[in-house]
């Protein structure tokens, strides 16, 4: 049975995560930053290292900087990718979600996506970026806990 072995790294250990932020549309991601830091509370997590990036394109690079040191369980991203006149914001949010989930699968490690977009509007990127943070921590949370399940499942 999952999560039943005697072994000390299978008990309830402390869940560290990292958060990396898009400093682009600063109104709504630093309201997604403070729901993510209280809803990790909430959680049990702790945040361990908070990364600003300069746009939500740029987060991948921070998180395999991040994955490379070592030291969280789960990084949780966030940004706000709005709607414009062109196609910009669907190359943004689609290749940066690529590359975060890629990097995730390489590593091991859970990496969840807060993003907001493309597509949004500037007013619908603001109704939606407390549950986007929330979302995307509590997916950190318990896919940490999921994996620990596997590792010290007997069988």
């Amino acid at each position: 049975m999952l999560g039943q072995s005697g072994s000390e790294d299978c008990k309830e250990q402390k869940i560290e995560i990292a958060i990396v932020v898009s400093e682009f549309n600063y109104d709504i991601t630093k309201i997604m930053l403070e729901k993510a830091e209280d809803h990790a509370r909430f959680l049990g997590a702790s945040v361990k290292i908070i990364a600003r990036a300069p746009g939500t394109y740029d987060i991948p690079i921070l998180v395999k900087k991040i994955l490379e040191k070592g030291g969280v369980d789960a990084i949780v991203t966030l940004g706000a990718v709005i709607e414009g006149e062109t196609e910009h914001d669907e190359v943004v949010a689609h290749q940066a979600a690529r590359k975060i989930l890629d990097l995730g699968v390489e590593y091991g490690i859970p990496v969840t996506l807060g993003v907001i977009g493309p597509g949004a509007t500037r007013l619908q990127a603001l109704e939606r970026a407390e549950e986007y943070a929330r979302r995307a921590v509590e997916a950190a949370v318990k896919l940490v806990r999921r994996v620990r399940e596997i590792k010290c499942s007997q069988g």
